[in-house]
């Protein structure tokens, strides 16, 4: 019996030009097509004057984890799965993490016809230094977990890729600002390689300034890594405040903050006791 396996694949993020031959060879030979979004990848096919012979099931994230198991099946038994989401690599922020880690736990052989990234060309396109990074997924859509999350990078020497909606860029951008510094500097990149691709490059308080009007499209925001300068515990105590205000004890927050921006915990500890008997006085 041929041996079955799962084949993920990268899709045009905008151009249909970007399309490997890969991947139109195997939309055509593939017995089970896993797909997103079943009408796009229709589409995405008819684009490239392929014939999609095997079976199309849908793959999305509400169905992902019902869909596993007979899609292992159908590797077992010895067919080709591939994989394919709307656009970029799939189970990179998109549906296939689940169907990877259950194909390892078993055995069963995968592999992945690279192509384009949406990651990987905004921090290209970004000119900031990006010879290390981190990739955080989308940001939180809370503000208050957003600040959790933007305090986790007040130290972070690596650049940060990550998505955010286009309505929530605003906000998220002057949280940014409160929390990182508006002289840190990053690049919003917006539908990129499509039709009105755009990348703004600049500090945290010009790009929330130029977001204030709105954005459309997809995004994907690169930030710039921190410096090697320490913070001065003193100013972080409006974010230590903010921690306790919202429930934590004052030496948990400042621990935590500590941790975060490199400091001394009883430092950072000291200076917002002393912040606080000032304002007494």
């Amino acid at each position: 019996m041929t041996q079955g396996r799962l084949v993920l694949a990268a899709t045009p993020l905008g151009q249909i030009g970007d399309a490997s031959a890969r991947l139109r060879e195997a939309l055509g030979s593939a017995d089970i097509v896993a797909a997103e979004d079943t009408r796009r990848t229709r589409s995405l096919a008819a684009a490239l004057e392929v014939e999609i012979s095997g079976r199309v099931v849908s793959f999305y994230d509400h169905v992902e984890s019902t869909r596993v198991p007979a899609l292992l099946d159908e590797i077992t038994a010895g067919r080709t799965v591939l994989l394919v989401t709307d656009a970029g690599m799939p189970s990179v922020s998109d549906p296939g993490y689940r169907l990877v880690a259950a194909c390892a736990e078993q055995g069963l052989p995968v592999t992945c016809l690279p192509g384009p990234s949406a990651v990987t060309t905004a921090l290209a396109l970004s000119a900031l230094p990006v010879d290390r990074f981190c990739f955080d997924g989308f940001a939180p859509r809370k503000s208050g977990r957003r600040k959790e999350w933007l305090g986790t990078l007040i130290s972070e020497r690596r650049a940060c890729v990550f998505f955010e909606a286009p309505h929530r860029l605003a906000e998220c951008l002057t949280d940014a600002v409160e929390i990182l510094g508006g002289d840190r500097r990053a690049a919003v990149c917006r539908e990129l390689t499509k039709t009105y691709e755009e990348v703004v490059r600049g500090t945290l308080a010009e790009l929330a300034e130029w977001a204030a009007d709105g954005a459309r499209g997809e995004i994907t925001v690169v930030l710039e890594g921190a410096s090697a300068t320490v913070a001065d515990p003193e100013d972080l105590v409006a974010q230590v405040e903010e921690r306790a205000a919202a429930g934590l004890r004052l030496k948990d927050a400042s621990a935590e903050i500590a941790e975060v921006a490199g400091v001394s915990r009883r430092e950072l500890y000291d200076a917002v006791l002393a912040a606080r008997r000032a304002t007494v006085d």
